[in-house]
């Protein structure tokens, strides 16, 4: 099944949805009419139970140049309209975090402002060589958005995550690799493969088990014992599932497991 709109493609085969910035003109600059488009298809993929992985990517060279400014510098909203705006944003941006299925984002050329903020989404990030990373909302008098705020500390840590917010460098491939920002690093060639690879090793995973990982991972502001609680009930619903029935049979009966992440 393939859908194509004005500013994205969607494409589910096998199981994995993969979703498309297509903008190529504009280096799939984050527009409104993409925030729309995004906003449908991430309602259709949660209302799809079949649907095992996500490969978010963008088309051509680049994944995201970030916002489009000619659209904030025309669009002439005063404090309560962008604050309607953004909100509205957040609604489907809450939806694809707390997905229960995993979001593998695919990296090339850059992923600045808007763009860094949607990689950031992803559970795993995959990288080329010659893709750059860039908190670039300081240089034109704004702060990170698209949950930004959230998810660049989760990974990189408070210090480090404000002093790529504030100072607007530019982060290299290689330094993304480092500081946890990326999984891995591919050729552009073998990217999309890689991603694919990725999403496809999901759809034999307990679907059950993956939602929950993710569930218990989203709140490590709990402590010791609410957590320790939330991976015994946890564990019961794992329990009961089919999915870990069928592994326990194919391990006893010395079959190979249907879950293999796939080797590089």
């Amino acid at each position: 099944m393939s859908q194509a709109f004005e500013r994205i493609r969607y494409e589910v085969r096998d199981q994995v949805a993969t979703l498309t910035l297509d903008n190529v003109r504009a280096r799939n600059a984050f527009d409104p009419a993409m925030r729309e488009e995004m906003r449908q298809v991430v309602t259709q993929l949660r209302a799809d139970p079949h649907i095992r992985a996500l490969v978010l990517t963008g088309a051509g060279e680049h994944f995201c140049a970030g916002g489009d400014l000619r659209n904030i510098a025309t669009v002439g909203l005063d404090n309560a309209g962008w604050r309607a705006r953004l909100q509205s944003l957040h609604d489907w941006l809450k939806e694809l975090i707390t997905l229960d299925r995993p979001v593998i984002a695919a990296v090339d050329g850059a992923a600045f402002g808007a763009g860094f903020s949607l990689a950031l989404l992803a559970d795993f990030v995959i990288a080329t060589p010659r893709a750059r990373f860039c908190m670039s909302f300081m240089r034109v008098g704004l702060v990170p958005d698209c949950a930004a705020f959230y998810t660049l500390p989760r990974i990189v840590g408070v210090q480090r995550a404000r002093e790529l917010m504030l100072s607007a460098r530019e982060v290299s491939a290689q330094e993304a690799l480092q500081l946890g920002i990326a999984l891995e690093l591919h050729p552009p060639e073998q990217l999309q493969a890689r991603a694919q690879a990725l999403a496809a090793s999901f759809v034999n995973a307990s679907p059950v088990a993956v939602g929950l990982v993710k569930r218990a991972l989203a709140a490590p502001g709990h402590d010791l014992p609410t957590l320790l609680e939330m991976e015994a009930n946890a564990q019961a619903l794992a329990m009961g599932t089919e999915a870990h029935r069928t592994a326990v049979n194919r391990f006893l009966n010395k079959e190979p497991a249907l879950f293999q992440w796939p080797a590089l």
